[in-house]
């Protein structure tokens, strides 16, 4: 993961939203399209997205996928961030 790759995803209002969703708990696309305006294909690459950069992981279960938060992306994301807090 890159660490842009990283702020490209987050910068995105919808992907925030699917953030702090998985952040209650591990979804389905089903689960997390309800809460938006937008198609359930629209979700599915959005999580792509956050996926890509480290953010998301997914599980298969059966016949679909549950999307969870990947802490290690956001662990890099902090380290990087912490150096500007530093003196």
């Amino acid at each position: 993961m890159m660490l842009s790759d990283a702020f490209v995803a987050i910068a995105d209002p919808n992907r925030r939203y699917l953030l702090e969703e998985l952040r209650r708990g591990p979804k389905t696309v089903n689960e997390l399209a309800s809460g938006l305006p937008v198609s359930r294909p629209a979700v599915s690459q959005h999580l792509k997205v956050l996926l890509e950069a480290g953010l998301v992981s997914a599980k298969p279960e059966g016949t679909r996928r549950v999307y969870a938060v990947a802490n290690g992306g956001f662990f890099k994301l902090n380290l990087w961030l912490d150096q500007f807090w530093e003196d």
